[in-house]
């Protein structure tokens, strides 16, 4: 993936197991937390408040950086990310009840402009809520990070010199239409089928 550009969903995958998740509707997600609330920026340049984006909807909430090309990271989050858009615009009701956002780690790289031209048609396609945000600097951001408990680090080179590659815990959090946090994925329970499951089952409540 070439920095500053959309990312190509590619085809990268996790070993599929023969778990079958339950029906949706059959069962309740426990609360978790509130989801954190910051002024962050759209694609636009314009401030927003996060809580805007995390209230009123079900929402899938993400954190990202243009230019990662770690197969099992950001890629493989958008790959799975873009799969749960197409199940939810197949479904014409859930489609307005959904909402997916993803926040930029980089915001020193991740400008407006920048993450407008990542989400390219995704964040003005009328059928689907998608919204991109990144901050305007990083101490504004980290305070979000710490509330979400998305742990980052930067990499050092040969010589104990920072480079632009971040390391991140891959995570999804899914939040309700009051903004409350009721699950937390990681890489090993990133599932379309599960995700999508839940989905559903916070939209039927």
């Amino acid at each position: 993936m070439a920095a500053h550009s959309a990312v190509d969903p590619g085809a990268a995958t996790l070993p599929r197991t023969e778990f079958v998740p339950p029906p949706a509707g059959t069962y309740q997600l426990q609360r978790i937390q509130a989801a954190a609330d910051a002024v962050l920026l759209d694609g636009s340049g314009q401030a927003q408040h996060l809580s805007r984006f995390t209230h009123g909807k079900t929402t899938l909430l993400t954190f990202f950086y243009t230019y990662c090309v770690d197969p099992l990271g950001c890629p493989f989050a958008y790959a799975t990310l873009s799969n749960l858009r197409a199940r939810v615009l197949a479904e014409r009701k859930l489609a307005s009840a959904v909402r997916f956002v993803s926040v930029s780690l980089d915001p020193s790289t991740d400008t407006p402009a920048v993450i407008t031209r990542y989400g390219a048609q995704l964040a003005k396609d009328p059928r689907f809520e998608w919204r991109f945000l990144t901050a305007h600097s990083v101490p504004e951001l980290l305070p979000v990070l710490e509330d979400f408990g998305q742990d980052v680090s930067v990499e050092s080179d040969e010589h104990g010199q920072p480079t632009r590659t971040l390391h991140h815990m891959l995570k999804m959090f899914l939040i309700d239409r009051d903004g409350l946090v009721r699950e937390i994925y990681s890489l090993a329970y990133l599932q379309p089928e599960v995700i999508f499951n839940d989905i559903q089952t916070l939209v039927m409540e």
